[in-house]
């Protein structure tokens, strides 16, 4: 009788099991890195593309290995969001994106925190990483510092001025009350082109996202949010997936959606979702 064996996975095959085993925790940093599910979704994908181009003989480690890919992409990523920071909130075309997992996202903004979020945005991406890396998944300094370029001392002060920063964050706002009239003044200066009216409205640092662009200051979202006063007259105050927000409504259904987040009556936080796939995964109800 021959010998027999078990017939062996194809490598392509197995490389992609093992990738998609490390998934949720890429997904989970570059999420908190970056603050934004499509984001994160697009620098995943970028670390399972440059693994697919590597020797997987010289990747001894492929967790960590990984980690350190999305580390560097994440870093990519907010440095140039830094270099376009001023760029027109763009609230028209639909830009397509990989629908995020609505569970994962929820566990991850449970465990992130608006607060978190909001304060991270002011954090240089140097400083962003580090605190991320080690403060959330303990990753260690002298790793970090290969993904920076510093030293492992440089990175372990880098992470400290970010946990400073973190800890000194203002609470968000929890009444639900008093979020929906900030919500509704805010679509109705919108509508009417008021933009003395939403630049109170909005904290100095608020921060607009949408699946093409992010904007950063009350006064270029001001500026973005007025030029798309046609759209306002089809939207509706709404709670999407429960947190507070506007739903522009085409043909009785929801076509695209803002959600806030808020620091005392300011909103610090707007995420905007128009890629019809993502917003028909919405629970959105209107209120």
């Amino acid at each position: 009788m021959g010998d027999f064996e078990f017939p062996r996975q194809n490598n392509g095959e197995f490389l992609a099991a093992r990738f998609e085993s490390h998934r949720p925790r890429l997904r989970a940093v570059a999420h908190r890195m970056l603050g934004s599910a499509a984001e994160a979704d697009d620098a995943v994908q970028e670390a399972w593309f440059r693994l697919s181009h590597a020797d997987p003989e010289q990747v001894e480690n492929l967790g960590g290995w990984l980690t350190t890919v999305v580390g560097r992409v994440c870093l990519d990523m907010l440095r140039s969001r830094k270099s376009r920071a001023e760029e027109p909130l763009d609230l028209g075309t639909p830009v397509p994106a990989t629908a995020p997992d609505p569970e994962q996202d929820a566990l991850l903004a449970d465990s992130v925190g608006a607060a978190l979020l909001v304060v991270l945005e002011t954090l240089t991406p140097a400083e962003r990483l580090a605190f991320v890396l080690h403060d959330l998944f303990a990753v260690p300094f002298e790793e970090i510092a290969s993904i920076v370029g510093r030293t492992p001392t440089a990175a372990r002060q880098l992470a400290s001025r970010a946990r400073r920063r973190v800890r000194g964050a203002p609470a968000p706002d929890a009444d639900l009350v008093r979020r929906r009239v900030v919500a509704d003044a805010f679509l109705a200066a919108v509508r009417e082109g008021d933009f003395d009216a939403l630049v109170k409205l909005l904290d100095p640092d608020v921060v607009a996202r949408s699946e093409g662009a992010v904007t950063t200051g009350a006064v270029a979202v001001a500026t973005g949010a007025t030029s798309f006063a046609h759209f306002a007259a089809l939207a509706r105050p709404a709670l999407v997936d429960g947190v507070t927000g506007i739903a522009l409504i085409v043909d009785g259904r929801p076509e695209r959606t803002l959600t806030f987040t808020f620091v005392g009556d300011r909103i610090a936080v707007i995420d905007i979702v128009t890629d019809p796939e993502k917003v028909a995964s919405l629970d959105v109800r209107l209120v």
